[in-house]
């Protein structure tokens, strides 16, 4: 199955799309596109770790790629970046463990 996931980051203004592919409902493939730096280096480490198991990823007692990577690459005010939750949710539905339906965040200031 295949999962389409456009993420607007916030204010930072940065898009991501990505296209999570998994042939066997279980390992799964990342195409991220971002216009962020930080986000196409972590698609392109995606891409050298594949495929993922998405069961895996999923298992609480492991510390997973996905997060490991997301971990390496986005630190300090990254760190409260929202890319990874929705690759995470794409790697769900592509994998068949989740199904497809959009997630939101509103933020405002009191």
């Amino acid at each position: 199955m295949d999962a389409l996931v456009t993420i607007n980051a916030g204010i930072c203004g940065f898009v991501t799309s990505a296209e999570v592919s998994s042939p066997d409902n279980q390992n799964v493939e990342f195409r991220v596109s971002s216009n962020c730096e930080k986000i196409a280096k972590l698609g392109k480490s995606l891409r050298q770790h594949e495929p993922i198991d998405a069961y895996e990823e999923i298992n609480p007692a492991s510390d997973g790629v996905l997060m490991g990577l997301v971990r390496e690459h986005l630190r300090g005010c990254c760190s409260g970046c929202v890319v990874p939750s929705g690759l995470f949710k794409a790697m769900q539905v592509a994998a068949g463990l989740a199904l497809p339906k959009d997630i939101s965040i509103s933020l405002s200031k009191r």
